[in-house]
């Protein structure tokens, strides 16, 4: 079986991907931001700008750009008349916590944005690597996006690793195995959330509606198709809208 990296053809607004062990990135240690401040609301005037981390979900690979997740947010904002730019991605087919990490330092990105979405973690699951580790780099990553957001944890946006499980992709026999494994590491990036105080949104449930219905996959009969992110999305502007008006 090939690795869900190569599966995934890369966007990216930064650098390529290589396969390596997760504790061998060298990514700056992050301040832990620890104080809450007070959320401006959004005004009608001002525009809504979004960061969205990730791997080959919020990539969206075998769909357009305009059908990922990031990008179908964007627009169903705007048509609840919020003025949005479109979304900054880095993301990349393949990577694992430690290369997103890497991917964002080599981004040195001087902005703050008004809304981060983050999922990651299904290729750390994939290439077996331990969830304690796994623990780690994924709090150092939610605090990243904290600070990425302004220091306005209620405008980070956790999104579970879906339970790939469910899609031809893989073989009958593994099937328990991997959905245990998932449910493995959701358990960690949703405890590490709400240690963080951030949003957490869980989509695997909507994830296993593949097992029966093949419109929810692209062609490669793993990825979600622009109908799933859709539903995702649904789920998603519920937290995302009341952000935007209420203060911290």
């Amino acid at each position: 079986m090939k690795i869900l990296g190569s599966l995934l053809i890369a966007l990216t607004t930064v650098t390529g991907c290589s396969k390596q062990p997760m504790n061998s990135y060298k990514s700056s240690p992050q301040p832990i931001v620890t104080t809450p401040v007070l959320a401006p609301a959004v005004t009608a005037t001002d525009t809504i700008t979004y960061l969205a981390l990730g791997d080959s979900y919020t990539f969206g690979q075998g769909v357009s750009l305009s059908q990922t997740f990031p990008y179908q947010l964007a627009s169903l904002l705007r048509l609840n008349n919020y003025i949005v730019a479109d979304p900054m991605l880095i993301a990349r087919t393949g990577w694992t916590t430690g290369q997103l990490s890497d991917a964002i330092a080599a981004a040195a990105l001087k902005q703050k944005f008004t809304i981060v979405t983050l999922l990651i973690g299904v290729n750390n699951q994939y290439q077996k690597y331990d969830p304690d580790t796994y623990r780690s780099d994924f709090s150092q990553l939610v605090n990243t996006a904290i600070l990425l957001a302004g220091g306005y944890k209620n405008r980070v946006f956790v999104v579970s690793i879906p339970d790939y499980s469910v899609t031809p992709f893989v073989a009958s026999g593994n099937k328990d195995l991997v959905k245990q494994q998932v449910d493995v590491y959701n358990a960690v990036n949703e405890g590490e959330s709400g240690k963080a105080g951030v949003n957490y949104l869980d989509i695997t449930a909507i994830s296993r509606m593949a097992a029966n219905d093949p419109t929810m996959l692209v062609s490669d009969d793993l990825h979600p198709s622009a109908l799933m992110y859709s539903l995702w999305v649904k789920e998603l502007i519920k937290q995302v809208t009341p952000s935007l008006t209420a203060k911290y």
